[in-house]
């Protein structure tokens, strides 16, 4: 696939510090950009930052991490976003978390100097405060895929709730060099003095991997993984099943996930035989079991959010290879182009047309896993950060 592989020394798990290096036996190494990967991201359940880190490495910059992950899903997260005040709840590990970084962090100063970059993982609202105290005078990169504002909103929040959460976003980009966002619409959302650069989400190689290695093997199935947030549209996903059964149709459906839509998604769906629910795979079998699937499915909500973002499920569904349906929105019409089917945000109606109009029509949906194949090449981790690797070069020179 025209993919260079990138070997990762890893640090025992039960090190709760990962500090990677790419060595290079070039005499002149230090000449390229030394970039300091930093903060409490977790790789296995939010790979983005190791997206970022690889494609980097690939683009001719030295990569190290340091890195204690916080053991918390998405979903606490996101939750924190909404109701800061529970990080005092946690508080004491994050503070020991940071205790160690800061630690760690003067410890590689001491022996290398300053990095010419520090990267700042996603969901570091927190993270990327602590790096401007710690790497003063050094650009400072904030991978700002998500506003807490707009999440807390997205999911239900209002009033003083949001002003906090805008406040917290506003503190984050206001600490940043430059804020990396995924889309046009979440960049128009910056400030015009803010710095920011727009980035795909993109997928991990192990997608294109599991692509490769399901070859011909594919299922004539239905998937659809996330967290069941307004944002999902999975009521939309519930609806086009049970249009499909009163057609008479019953193409076998795979639900991974739960959240606040889980059980309206379960009464639409009750009765009805080919619907499998599955509240969690692990991420190192999310790629093999998705790329086992014909059809993957994006997102289908009309909320504001839902308007705005290119989803990481839709990325990753295109490089496992599967064909892809998701909401016609100016993101991702504007990122996906032809590698992905489009239908009408909210329609359930126009969802279950486009799946039996796949699913009845086998050089159709040939054509549309086709298509994702060819699309996925241009969202690799080399191919999304080359911006990204010139803007750190040009810093330095």
């Amino acid at each position: 696939m025209g993919r260079s592989a990138t070997s990762v020394a890893v640090m025992p798990q039960s090190h709760p510090l990962s500090i990677t290096l790419l060595h290079s036996e070039r005499s002149d190494m230090y000449s390229q950009p030394r970039v300091l990967a930093f903060g409490t991201y977790n790789v296995r359940k939010h790979p983005r930052v190791g997206i970022l880190i690889d494609g980097l490495r690939q683009n001719g910059c030295i990569v190290e991490e340091i890195n204690h992950p916080l053991e918390l899903s998405t979903a606490q997260r996101v939750e924190i976003l909404k109701k800061p005040w529970k990080l005092f709840g946690f508080g004491w590990n994050l503070l020991t978390l940071w205790s160690r970084l800061r630690r760690d962090a003067k410890q590689w100063m001491k022996h290398n100097g300053r990095p010419d970059a520090v990267l700042v993982g996603y969901m570091g609202h927190f993270d990327v405060l602590l790096a401007h105290h710690v790497f003063r005078k050094t650009p400072i990169i904030l991978d700002h895929l998500i506003f807490a504002g707009d999440t807390a909103k997205d999911r239900g929040a209002q009033g003083l709730k949001v002003k906090l959460l805008k406040k917290l976003d506003r503190m984050a980009i206001n600490a940043s060099t430059l804020a990396v966002l995924d889309t046009e619409e979440h960049k128009a959302m910056l400030q015009p003095e803010d710095n920011g650069m727009v980035i795909p989400v993109g997928a991990p190689e192990e997608w294109y991997v599991a692509r490769d290695r399901a070859g011909e093997n594919r299922t004539r199935d239905i998937v659809f993984y996330g967290l069941y947030t307004p944002l999902q549209g999975t009521p939309v996903i519930a609806k086009a099943a049970r249009i499909l059964a009163d057609r008479g149709h019953a193409p076998h459906f795979t639900l991974i996930g739960k959240g606040q839509d889980y059980d309206e998604v379960r009464d639409i769906t009750r009765g009805l035989d080919n619907v499998e629910f599955k509240d969690w795979v692990e991420p190192e079998e999310l790629p093999r079991v998705v790329a086992g699937h014909a059809i993957s499915l994006g997102i289908f909500s009309t909320t504001s959010k839902g308007l705005h973002v290119v989803p990481n499920k839709v990325y990753q569904s295109m490089a496992a290879g599967c064909a892809v349906i998701t909401s016609d929105t100016a993101p991702q019409r504007r990122m996906l182009g032809d590698g992905v089917v489009f239908v009408k945000p909210g329609d359930a109606e126009a969802l279950a047309d486009a799946i039996e109009e796949l699913l009845s029509d086998p050089k159709k949906l040939a054509q549309a896993q086709t298509n994702a194949t060819l699309v996925a090449e241009r969202f690799t981790s080399v191919e999304i950060t080359k911006e990204l690797a010139r803007w750190i070069t040009n810093r330095i020179h």
